[in-house]
């Protein structure tokens, strides 16, 4: 996803760039940044309410002024960051990431005691449910409700979230659901817990139920396909109207404890979430600081590449911006079954204007070129730079037309796909250019933002480039390589984009996710990034640094590493 969120939701870090990092005098840099690291909480720290954020006021409404609406809201569907951000006050999970003032965060239990037990060395986890979870009309969370929450995942009108959890329940590859009435054996319930046994030991399966896909969902109120436009909430706020497209609102849910929840905070009486500014139009907007716009923030929209050198060079406007390096690497993913020969993949990598990208983008204060699919904040990066672009990064048209020669697929047509904004364009031209100068025949096509994703994500899409990119789902290889680069993963509303199934790739995946030793399995997993750089099946563009602006009114705005935005669970509007 081209200068926008990303499409996954990423776990929480900690960084050199810190929260609130707007008072800063230097530009952070990604690979300057620490390395993620989240430790698991204990009960206590798993136990409401939520620590107070000094200074915050009860009331008052949040507005945002972002580019679009959400593709999916119905969890099962969720796999893009900004759509499992915006959810953070409506969903709940088994686990969750308790953010602290830092910026950094702790996996916890959410609508669980805890961060969950692990026997038989990872393959059975259990989960005792808090007492006194309500959903938005006052009825109880039942145990029928947190398994049908992790049954309905197998229904075939689920197609574009996490597959992990449905990958590994014993006897998954062949349930279809609970809708005939037939429940999975191996998710049980003993009394208050739910019990879940796996075909493959998984340490990280605690880290994976956070993923905002694994929220729960009411049996009574599940609608199937419609759940995706209105889900039931259980956290601190519920939906009270929505204009897909236009906006949405949400006010209180009464039926909430704050006794049981230590991640959300619930400070505003309303957000009024606003779709359709482009970034230059909502950045305007929040330099002007008029009206509601004092009191708006964006989940998506950051400040214009137009508009970057004006904000963060003027010490009144910067004040009013969140910096933070990001987890998140935007890649383009090369079709391998549209583009099979290597070399013309390789030609590819070696024409990509990368530095003109950055500049269009805004320049080194808000990327950082990137060389690998790894970010270098995450555990098991290891550097380096397969196709020159340190020494050549507005790219080598003389060694891809070279290439292109000798594969004899001179004025080769590449069909690429990108998203619908002012920013997007100009990069597409970019792109369009360098591809040509290097022998290549391109036709961009433009696609809705809104709905991006879920047109890229299937198997017959007519596209041979795509923008995408991708965090990990929770620090380490397996949460990068598995979903985006594994064969076993390919299918419509997969994120498989290549559809790369490469043998050697797939036994190198399966072979580091078994290595026990946290040292010997990152070295693995940078073996793994740079196995399927060789292959050329993307080209590699850039690691992100965010740079959020907002009103003026906005108190407390603070990064949520876990979803890779604005918290918006800890922010207040001033009085």
């Amino acid at each position: 996803m081209v200068a926008a969120a990303a499409p996954v939701l990423s776990a929480c870090g900690s960084s050199d760039s810190g929260s609130g990092s707007s008072s800063q005098d230097k530009v952070p840099t990604v690979s300057g940044s620490k390395t993620q690291t989240i430790p698991v909480g204990t009960k206590a720290d798993s136990t409401g309410p939520a620590p107070e954020v000094k200074g915050a006021v009860k009331g008052g409404t949040v507005y945002s002024l972002d580019q679009f609406d959400m593709d999916h809201m119905d969890p099962a569907q969720i796999y893009v960051a900004t759509e499992g951000a915006i959810t953070v006050p409506i969903l709940r999970g088994l686990t969750g990431y308790k953010i602290d003032e830092k910026g950094g965060c702790t996996l916890v239990g959410d609508a669980a005691t805890d961060a969950g037990t692990m026997k038989d060395g990872g393959k059975t986890w259990s989960f005792t449910m808090k007492d006194g979870l309500k959903w938005e009309d006052g009825s109880d969370i039942t145990m029928d409700d947190v398994r049908h929450s992790f049954e309905r995942l197998f229904a075939s009108f689920v197609t574009e979230g996490p597959r992990y959890v449905q990958q590994w329940l014993v006897g998954g590859g062949k349930y279809k659901g609970p809708y005939d009435g037939k429940h999975l054996a191996s998710i049980e319930i003993d009394g208050n817990t739910v019990i879940f046994r796996l075909s493959e030991a998984r340490a990280d399966f605690n880290f994976t139920l956070a993923m905002r896909g694994y929220s729960l969902v009411p049996k009574k109120h599940d609608t199937k396909e419609k759940y995706d436009k209105r889900p039931y909430s259980c956290g601190p706020y519920k939906i009270a109207s929505r204009q897909v497209g236009k906006a949405m609102t949400y006010v209180r849910n009464e039926h909430w404890d704050p006794k049981t929840d230590s991640i959300r905070n619930a400070y505003p009486d309303k957000y009024v979430f606003q779709f359709g500014f482009q970034a230059l139009a909502s950045t305007d907007r929040y330099i002007a600081d008029k009206g509601n716009d004092r009191y708006a923030m964006s989940i998506f929209n950051e400040v214009a590449p137009e508009r970057i050198q004006q904000v963060l060079t003027n010490a009144k406007l910067k004040q009013r911006v969140l910096t933070e390096v990001d987890t998140v690497t935007y890649y383009w993913p090369i079709n391998t079954t549209r583009i099979k020969d290597v070399k013309v993949r390789q030609a590819i990598n070696y024409a990509w204007p990368l530095q003109q990208l950055q500049t269009i983008r805004g320049g080194a204060a808000t990327s950082e070129v990137a060389t690998t699919i790894f970010s270098p904040v995450t555990p098991g990066y290891t550097r380096f730079d397969l196709y020159d672009k340190t020494k050549k990064p507005g790219g080598d048209p003389v060694k891809a037309k070279a290439l292109l020669k000798q594969a004899g697929k001179s004025g080769q047509k590449l069909v690429i796909a990108y998203q619908q904004s002012d920013n997007s364009v100009k990069q597409a031209v970019a792109i369009k250019n360098a591809l040509e100068a290097a022998g290549f025949t391109v036709v961009n096509q433009q696609l809705d933002k809104s709905t991006f994703y879920t047109q890229i994500g299937k198997i017959d899409n007519g596209y041979d480039l795509m923008a995408a990119g991708w965090s990990p789902d929770w620090p380490g290889g397996y949460s990068v390589f598995y979903p985006c680069w594994d064969g076993h993963n390919i299918g419509n509303g997969r994120s498989n984009y290549a559809q790369l199934n490469d043998t050697g790739v797939n036994k190198a995946i399966e072979a580091a996710s078994t290595i026990a030793d946290t040292q010997a399995a990152n070295k693995a997993w940078g073996a793994v990034d740079r196995q399927i750089m060789e292959l050329a099946a993307c080209v590699p563009d850039y690691h992100s640094i965010r740079n959020w602006m907002h009103g003026s009114k906005v108190g407390n705005v603070v990064y949520d590493s876990g979803n890779t935005c604005i918290a918006l669970c800890k922010l207040y509007a001033m009085s």
